[in-house]
């Protein structure tokens, strides 16, 4: 879990150890249901669509609903999205890079060329 040591280390220092441990707990526990996901493409893609899902409804319901009511408040939101890492953000694979990384013999089956730039 090498992806889970990076993500222990962007915490903010301004949250509390509480929140710490149970986003860590989150976080093991979506690795350990990608791991059982493995190999299966339509049960992974549905764990990335909820995790999209979850990304959204927070950032429109409760991050919005906290968006700061003072210039201070502003600029310690600012300051802490600039220094932290900037704005999470959820990226969404191209279909080319999904053609890419498929298995030629797929493509040669399907008779789709891949772009190669």
């Amino acid at each position: 879990m090498e992806n889970l040591d990076n993500y222990r280390g962007s915490f903010s220092r301004s949250i509390p150890v509480e929140l710490k441990d149970s986003l860590i707990a989150i976080a093991e526990h979506i690795q350990t249901i990608a791991q059982h996901c493995e190999g299966d493409e339509i049960a992974l893609l549905t764990l990335l669509r909820t995790l999209e899902s979850s990304h959204r409804e927070i950032c429109d319901s409760f991050f919005q609903d906290a968006l700061p009511k003072s210039r201070h408040q502003l600029y310690s939101l600012l300051r802490e999205i600039e220094s932290e890492g900037g704005w999470p953000y959820i990226p969404r694979m191209k279909v080319r890079s999904l053609l890419e990384k498929i298995n030629p013999d797929v493509l040669r089956e399907l008779e789709i060329k891949p772009d190669r730039d």
